[in-house]
């Protein structure tokens, strides 16, 4: 069950449910938004990766202190081991479907010692196949720009049945389209030629997505394989971070941060505004494509939550106004 805690202080909750064991687990769990994936069945040689992503829900320091797993197929890998409040990180598994066949579970043990010690157990579940084989292991758009299309094209090999096929190919979002053309077929063995186009209304930025290959198989089980399929659609302009979180803020600290704004063609920002007079900016002069911004926040005696938006006025058509949330808290 999740459990929505939002921003509190977690030595006051473990003092005040002290005689509850289970929360010294419940606090670390409450930060995942998911604990388990089920990559069913994949192709030898396929690229097989899942996030696991984890948002700091407290005001102290979340430090995680060591991630293991429990079998050599799934590798787990940490994007940041300190959250501070409303930061997130990602533990990213990836299964080595070229080492590895069969059915392989396993169970990813992420453990913290700050600011309590607690572990989270996080499980994946996949079937490598031998008889199907991706080449390359997945479809990769890196950078298409948006409103654009782009096409990659993967070879599937199969051996075994001579009357195997592939009777329908079912993407997971509707921007993504696929063309099969059989280009071998005798002696057991089975070849395709997988084309996939990413459509002109992709949304712009990260995705990481699938193309469900439906086969007349005999198990009822193995009539499914999966594609991946893994890219970024490039906007005409994007804005780094999407939300600036300045975390919990002593009064008389000045924290800075920088907004990075980048565009297909150089711009000029002619003005930027913050949420109230504790923000203070230095606005770049020059016209570039790729401009940041310095942000400073001094905090006065005056705590609680920072909420608003930082406006940033530019001279670029259609993005006269590029609006950046606040989060954060002083006390």
């Amino acid at each position: 069950m999740k459990i929505h805690l939002g921003l509190l202080t977690l030595t006051a909750m473990m003092i005040v449910c002290a005689g509850r064991l289970s929360l010294g687990q419940e606090w670390a769990t409450a930060m995942f938004d998911h604990t388990s994936h089920d990559f069913g069945m994949v192709a030898r040689g396929a690229k097989v990766e899942h996030v696991f992503t984890l948002k700091n829900l407290y005001v102290e320091d979340v430090h995680i202190a060591g991630v293991r797993t429990s079998c050599g197929c799934t590798q787990p890998r940490l994007t940041k081991d300190t959250l501070k409040t409303y930061e997130t990180a990602q533990i990213i598994a990836t299964v080595d479907t070229r080492a590895f066949l069969g059915r392989k579970d396993a169970t990813i043990t992420v453990t913290f010692d700050k600011p309590f010690p607690a572990e989270v157990q996080l499980h994946t579940y996949v079937y490598i196949r031998s008889d199907v084989v991706f080449e390359p292991g997945e479809v990769l758009f890196s950078g298409v720009p948006a409103g654009t299309t782009a096409a990659r094209k993967v070879q599937l090999s199969y051996a075994g049945r001579n009357d195997w096929q592939i009777v329908q190919a079912v993407p997971s979002v509707p921007f993504l389209d696929v063309k099969l053309v059989e280009t071998a077929r005798g002696g057991g063995q089975v070849r395709y030629e997988i084309t996939v186009t990413l459509q002109a209304d992709a949304p712009p930025g990260y995705f990481s997505e699938r193309i469900d290959l439906i086969t007349n198989d005999l198990r009822r089980d193995a009539q499914r394989v999966s594609l991946p399929v893994e890219g970024s659609v490039v906007a005409a302009v994007t804005v780094q971070p999407s939300q600036l979180l300045l975390g919990v803020v002593k009064p008389g600290n000045t924290p800075a941060r920088n907004i990075v704004i980048q565009a297909r063609e150089p711009f000029r920002v002619l003005q930027v505004t913050g949420p109230d007079a504790r923000f203070r900016f230095v606005v770049p002069t020059e016209k570039k494509s790729v401009t940041v911004i310095p942000v400073t926040f001094e905090a006065t005696n005056e705590t609680g939550e920072i909420r608003g938006e930082i406006i940033v006025r530019t001279d670029l058509p259609g993005y006269e106004t590029i609006r950046v949330p606040v989060l954060g808290k002083v006390e």
